[in-house]
């Protein structure tokens, strides 16, 4: 479901996006060509996301990327690791839903 409203608001805003299946696809994926904005669905259990921030904030070349969860807004414990871990800013699924074209536009 947030892929394909990701890929959407993507196509509206003009932006290419790139969707990564693993925690290492991810990771290649932003060292062969940088992104201005790294968006993890900090409950995925494939992706690993609170590593692969981990990852981004200790390379410089990725470290000032900016980074946005979005997450259960039930799930505190995550809210609060993606927080410590460096997530720039964590999004309750409903907001960023609402936020995505802005997000994506670079506001």
């Amino acid at each position: 479901m947030f892929r394909s409203k990701i890929t959407s608001s993507a196509a509206r805003a003009g932006v290419t996006v790139v969707f990564a299946a693993s925690r290492d696809g991810a990771l290649a994926a932003m060292q062969s060509d940088q992104p201005t904005l790294v968006i993890l669905d900090l409950n995925s259990r494939r992706t690993d996301p609170l590593g692969i921030v981990q990852t981004m904030k200790q390379d410089t070349a990725l470290a000032s990327i900016r980074v946005v969860g979005f997450v259960s807004h039930v799930d505190v414990n995550t809210v609060n690791a993606a927080r410590a871990a460096g997530v720039d800013e964590v999004l309750a699924r409903s907001a960023f839903t609402t936020q995505l074209p802005d997000l994506l536009a670079g506001r």
